[in-house]
């Protein structure tokens, strides 16, 4: 019984920070796309829906960053 107790909250406590991690992650890919549209509502919006398409395309974390840029560069009102 004593073992049964132990996996189960190990795996829950493992499940925890796997699910904290995904989420700082999001948080972090949000911010990065905000902060690249600056103040402008429109552009907020725009960047948001970049970042959408970039996770359904499939785009890695490590070129995230620029695809990003370039997608705010190309950005018209």
């Amino acid at each position: 019984m004593d073992y049964f107790i132990i996996v189960i909250t190990t795996a829950a406590g493992l499940y925890f920070h796997w699910w904290l991690y995904v989420r700082i992650k999001r948080w972090m890919d949000r911010d990065l796309a905000l902060s690249l549209a600056g103040s402008d509502k429109a552009k907020q919006a725009f960047m948001l829906e970049q970042l959408l398409h970039a996770r359904k395309a499939g785009i890695s974390r490590r070129q995230l960053p620029d695809w990003l840029r370039q997608k705010a560069d190309s950005y018209q009102a």
